[in-house]
């Protein structure tokens, strides 16, 4: 079963939330978020990325940090950017990115749920970023962005959840990169019989936010016995069939700086190689190569990998066991200094630029995974490749808050 329930949102009034809808805190370096809230008092990247608060040069995981966080959320308070709901309430979010639409529900998922793995994560954490997202959590005392959670789509919650979206929205806001945004509020009988179906849902994925889960079960191990609703956190829970992800890219330096012409040698040994048009591969295990100043298209070969394994099935998988490891030795694309990942949103022209400007040997577009792949792993109890998903469009931050 799936335990969601309503919750005492911190939110913006509606004609602030488009001036405090912001990034999430992973996807916006500290230059980034300086040069966005700059000028916006009400931004929320001032809680998410405090240190743009704070002199130039300071590290972003340093106490004081952490610590004008909480005094930046309890400003937005006092001045009324962000105001407490006087009942725990279910919302509905509705994002539109070009022809692609996904609605949500918002609420509080169980973190005893997830510790039972019945919310099931397919990623590593690395340990000094989970350390991290604990101090700035318990700093807060709030879960101030959301984790994003899928499920396997049943009707009759897509009936219940289109049921809520039927009056006009209360929050409506159309962010800089023409990613639409509406939010509603569930009535509370029907948030009551939306709770009742989700008990019937066997369990929900990690699609995005592994971190800030695992902070979430740290940070409520840390506090049990004492009061407060950290029992419980803040996420975003679309169907399956709703999700859209984009290829995550890799950037790939050759250790012994072999020529163009060596290098695609070394890949016609391993993979069916052909000239392409088309920077982007338009089905799985293909891959997109810039080499030496133009595109190919790199096909796996029928036989070559386990095709009943559903890590080694993995177009990113595939590409590490048949290609980084063995022609560029990196072992461990998490450590290696010799790959870097992109995301899809960026598009091929930045894997050309950055070729071109950094000097590294090679660029691969990959073909995306499928979030079925993404639940198949996990319901295998399985670990995916690092940076195998990249999913978009991206939840907005500041829109609601779960103080505990």
């Amino acid at each position: 079963m799936a335990t969601l329930r309503p919750f005492r949102a911190l939110r913006p009034p509606a004609a602030l939330a488009p001036r405090v809808a912001s990034p999430p805190y992973d996807v916006v370096s500290t230059r980034e978020a300086r040069a966005l809230a700059a000028g916006n008092a009400d931004s929320f990247l001032r809680v998410s990325r405090p240190e743009i608060d704070l002199p130039e040069g300071i590290d972003e995981h340093a106490p004081e940090v952490h610590a004008r966080g909480r005094r930046n959320l309890e400003e937005l308070v006092r001045r009324g950017v962000l105001i407490a709901e006087a009942e725990p309430r279910l919302l509905v979010y509705a994002q539109r990115m070009g022809a692609h639409r996904q609605v949500g529900l918002v609420a509080c998922a169980s973190v005893d749920e997830y510790d039972r793995g019945l919310v099931k994560k397919h990623e590593k954490t690395r340990a000094d970023k989970e350390d991290d997202r604990v101090r700035h959590v318990e700093a807060l005392g709030a879960h101030d962005e959301p984790v994003f959670l899928t499920y396997r789509a049943r009707p009759e919650i897509d009936a219940a959840v289109a049921e809520a979206t039927r009056p006009p929205p209360e929050v409506e806001l159309t962010t800089a990169d023409g990613v639409e945004h509406r939010l509603w509020t569930v009535p509370a009988p029907l948030a009551a019989r939306l709770e009742e179906l989700f008990r019937a849902v066997p369990a929900l994925y990690v699609a995005d936010g592994h971190h800030r889960s695992a902070a979430a079960s740290r940070v409520h191990a840390a506090r049990r016995g004492q009061p407060g609703d950290h029992a419980q956190f803040l996420a975003v829970v679309f169907p399956h069939d709703q999700m859209q992800i984009l290829a995550y890219n890799r950037l790939v330096r050759d250790p012994r700086r072999r020529a163009p012409a060596e290098l695609l040698a070394a890949l016609r040994e391993r993979l069916d190689v052909e000239p392409a048009t088309d920077p982007v591969p338009d089905h799985p295990l293909a891959f997109g190569v810039h080499l030496g100043g133009r595109w190919w298209h790199a096909h796996v070969r029928p036989g070559t990998f386990a095709a009943e394994d559903p890590v080694a099935s993995l177009d990113c998988q595939i590409l590490q066991d048949q290609l980084l490891a063995p022609v560029f030795g990196i072992d461990d694309p998490r450590t290696s200094r010799d790959v870097d990942f992109v995301g899809g949103i960026r598009g091929p022209g930045e894997l050309v630029r950055r070729v071109e400007a950094e000097g590294w040997s090679l660029a691969v577009h990959l073909f995306p995974t499928r979030v079925e792949q993404v639940m198949e792993v996990s319901d295998a109890g399985l670990i995916m490749p690092p940076k195998s998903t990249w999913f978009e469009p991206k939840l907005r931050s500041g829109l609601f808050v779960h103080p505990f």
